[in-house]
């Protein structure tokens, strides 16, 4: 992250719009609610993902094990595209999530085993338990240190323990929430993503406000 240069907003202006990003409000709105020009709300609300980006980026050597569930998803773009192939405009993901625990995502060119599979590598201990739907991209999981099982959608009953329910229900928050921005500008997208691993992880508004406030008297005040 390049250096950050000090907010000339006022603390308790910078105190407002912070709860306001915190209560997930648009910058637009939060800026009329506070009284700011527009573009000053859209440009703080952009230094605050980048914080968040930042911190993010700090623990993305951390590891995961236990039982972990892998899934790739396509964010953007009006067309539903085919699975693995650009998929029509849209930005695939990539998600990993331990089990009662957190979730990381990346950002991915394709989702082909050659790509998915060295980032399963790096994040997840051997001897893990990973779960992972059919695609073809999680073959390779069969003849790895992993112990993998995969769903099977089409079967009705799910078996108790075999699903990827945790990290499809982060995808549906994190589109819930990109939603309300009309579209994401491409170029910021990744900060966006960032944004909503972090709400994520960090479910309790008030530890979010704690967080966003100690890291902006940290990098704009």
């Amino acid at each position: 992250m390049g250096v950050m240069r000090k907010s000339r907003l006022n603390k308790a202006k910078q105190m407002r719009l912070i709860e306001y990003f915190v209560a997930g409000t648009t910058a637009r709105c939060a800026a009329a609610l506070v009284g700011v020009n527009q573009k000053t709300g859209v440009y703080y609300f952009h230094r605050l993902r980048e914080i968040i980006a930042h911190h993010l980026e700090e623990d993305a050597d951390a590891v995961f094990s236990g039982e972990i569930e892998v899934d790739e998803s396509y964010f953007g773009g009006r067309r539903k595209g085919k699975r693995g192939r650009g998929a029509a405009g849209k930005v695939p993901v990539f998600g990993l999530l331990k089990r009662g625990g957190r979730v990381y995502t990346k950002i991915i060119p394709d989702a082909s085993s050659a790509t998915l599979y060295p980032i399963i590598e790096k994040k997840v201990v051997p001897d893990s338990i990973v779960y992972s739907d059919s695609w073809r991209g999680y073959n390779v999981l069969d003849i790895s240190d992993f112990k993998h099982f995969r769903i099977n959608h089409s079967q009705l009953f799910a078996d108790k323990k075999n699903h990827i329910n945790g990290i499809e229900n982060f995808w549906n928050q994190a589109k819930r929430h990109m939603r309300k921005f009309n579209g994401v500008p491409k170029e910021h997208f990744g900060l966006f993503l960032k944004e909503c691993e972090w709400r994520f992880n960090n479910p309790k508004p008030q530890d979010q406000l704690r967080q966003v406030k100690q890291w902006v008297k940290q990098y704009l005040n």
